[in-house]
């Protein structure tokens, strides 16, 4: 029998939890023997589950010719989501603004906003093309990441209306879109800079993700977007009826990683099963054993216990779960134990 000091500390770990908002980023990733429209259609379908089971909002991603991931319109696939749910909020996780004009995605993300008002985020990423070949076809190079900061101003600018140029950004002129960095490298300081919350990530390394942290609210300058810092924590979290079974949801992209370290190119997910049959050379499995690690993962208890460490030693105020596998059904189970673990109740966020 459990004792009051055991009943109260469960108490305390729901109640953190309770607080924190949890959101979904979903990378659209593609499967073996699935095409990239289904795994997009899927996204639109995860979507509407996540909204019933009460999560805050739901991200979509921007990456460019990966044979692995659907999602590389994002604002496109985001607008198809908001039509396709009512309360949820929606957005990119992120657009990578190096690869656009600023002016471009203020009007993509004002025209979201006007229709369906209240409920689009911005999420903001300084990467350019992870390819040579990629960056060439987008027309960037690895330098024009070192502009983000000027970036990041001008497409805020073109929200308050204060470009110089004479043009106005339309639909995006008076609109408040909440803006989001992500805190890649350098991302920590633009965002503390600039005011504006922080994606943070991933769980695998939370020493360098305190320390972000830290350094992040230590130099955060209040704004007109935000009065004071908002960490946002990303990273896998896994939840099954069993550890065993918690641990098999992340094989695949586990391989699909290391596949791409050791082969150059990031391929569609195979089935948990395939894996766990395939012969690895040493170096693919240094790889793959490398990406199970970190990560939350185990049944509503562990998971519970765990997420509790990581809010008390971050105080994060929410958590986007990245968690990709093959089998959709065991993703969505995944997803509705963590709503329950976290006591979301099935209301959507706003």
């Amino acid at each position: 029998m459990p004792n009051q000091q055991d009943r109260e500390a469960r108490q305390d770990q729901g109640s953190r939890a309770e607080a924190t908002r949890f959101s979904v980023l979903d990378r659209s990733r593609t499967r073996e023997g699935h095409e990239g429209p289904e795994a997009l259609r899927d996204t639109v379908g995860l979507a509407q589950d996540l909204e019933r089971l009460g999560y805050h909002r739901i991200w979509v991603s921007e990456h460019h010719g990966v044979p692995g991931v659907a999602g590389s319109a994002p604002t496109v696939l985001a607008a198809a989501v908001a039509a396709a749910t009512s309360t949820i909020r929606v957005g990119t996780g992120g657009v990578m603004l190096p690869n656009h004009q600023p002016l471009v995605v203020a009007e993509q993300f004002g025209v979201l906003e006007s229709l369906f008002p209240g409920r689009i985020d911005m999420g903001l990423g300084r990467s350019v093309g992870f390819t040579d070949g990629v960056r060439k076809a987008l027309g960037r190079d690895k330098d024009v990441a070192e502009d983000f900061a000027a970036q990041l101003d001008e497409l805020l600018g073109w929200f308050r209306g204060t470009s110089e140029t004479g043009v106005h950004a339309r639909p995006a002129e008076g609109l408040t879109v909440p803006p989001f960095v992500l805190a890649m490298g350098e991302g920590a300081t633009i965002a503390a800079r600039a005011g504006l919350p922080m994606v943070i990530g991933d769980l695998r390394n939370r020493e360098n993700m305190r320390r972000g942290i830290d350094h992040y609210r230590a130099t955060f300058r209040p704004s007109a977007w935000a009065s004071e810092p908002y960490v946002v924590i990303s990273g896998t979290i896994a939840v099954a009826a069993t550890p065993e079974e918690a641990h098999r949801l992340l094989l695949p992209e586990a391989w699909s990683m290391a596949y791409s370290r050791t082969h150059g190119t990031f391929p569609p997910l195979p089935p948990a099963e395939r894996v766990e049959a395939l012969r690895m050379t040493a170096k693919e499995r240094g790889f793959y054993e490398s990406g199970l690690t970190g990560h939350i993962v185990g049944t509503e208890e562990q998971v519970a216990h765990e997420l509790e460490t990581v809010l008390k030693e971050t105080g994060a105020q929410e958590v986007l779960v990245t968690t990709s596998t093959y089998d959709r059904a065991a993703l969505l189970d995944s997803y509705e134990r963590l709503a329950r673990v976290t006591g979301l109740g099935g209301a959507g966020g706003t």
